[in-house]
Order: structure tokens, then C-alpha cells, then sequence
């Protein structure tokens, strides 16, 4: 079975059972960010991690050996589209020059890490509408000559 096929089967189980991503996330004992990428096919889960997942949704052994081979990451260039995931690109196209310029200037000459990496998304209220939250954390990698 495809990663991609395995991953409608997940979405669609999820939702007929009313689980919520961080609830399967506390489940697997993983990060909520992490477990939902992973699901979707984002990377591979450890034969524990498919088989709590399967047993909780319901889904067959199929599915679970699916969630653990190695992935070919990125995104669909047909969900570019999508408004959720387009505003990530235009907020990138305009603050990555500023964000590159402020890591070089604190770091030094390197990156930020997308392997060492951590992503977390949270809701802070405000009054004029609750705002969403998206940390990046990633280690910094400097170039070595």
C-alpha cells in the first residue's frame, strides 16, 4: 500500500472515530506536529508507533507496514494551492530574506536545521481574533570550510 493511500485511510479513520491528532499524537507518545506529518506519510513511524496507531483507528496490518517505510517528503505541488499551505509560502517569499539576514547576523554563516527540528503550533486568544502560533526549531548548522 502507498504512504499516500495509507494516509487517506488514517484521515478518514480519524475522523469516523472522532479523534482528535493531538489525542493520537498522547497516544504514540510523540509530538502532535510530528504524529500528524507522520500520518500523512511525512515520515516513518517504528513498528510500535504503526501498530498503536492501526489498533487505535482501526485500520489493518496494510496500513501499519505502510506508516513504516521511509517516505519521499514534500508536498503534492497541487496542495501548494491549498490557502492554509499558500499563506506559508507567501509569509516565507516575504520575511525569509529578513529571517536569513537575522540568523547570519546572530549565528553567523549556516542554516537552520529542518532534520534537527522541531515544529509546534499553538492559539494565543487576542481581541481581535485568536492569532495562530508556529515555532520553528531548528538547530543551527554552521558551514565548515
Amino acid at each position: 500500500m502507498s504512504k499516500s493511500d495509507a494516509a487517506e485511510l488514517v484521515v478518514a479513520a480519524r475522523r469516523r472515530r472522532g479523534l482528535t491528532w493531538s489525542a493520537i499524537a498522547d497516544e504514540l507518545g510523540a509530538p502532535p506536529v510530528w504524529t500528524t506529518a507522520a500520518l500523512l506519510g511525512q515520515h516513518p513511524l517504528t513498528r510500535e508507533q504503526a501498530e498503536r496507531a492501526c489498533t487505535l483507528l482501526g485500520l489493518e496490518a496494510a496500513v501499519a507496514e505502510s506508516l513504516q517505510q521511509q517516505p519521499s517528503r514534500g508536498t503534492d505541488p497541487a496542495l501548494m494551492s491549498d490557502p492554509t499551505i499558500y499563506r506559508f509560502t507567501e509569509a516565507l517569499s516575504v520575511y525569509g530574506p529578513a529571517l536569513k539576514e537575522l540568523i547570519h547576523e546572530e549565528f553567523g554563516d549556516g542554516i537552520m536545521s529542518a532534520i534537527n527540528f522541531r515544529v509546534d503550533v499553538a492559539r494565543r486568544p487576542d481581541p481581535d481574533g485568536d492569532r495562530v502560533v508556529v515555532t520553528f526549531d531548528g538547530k543551527f548548522l554552521d558551514y565548515r570550510w
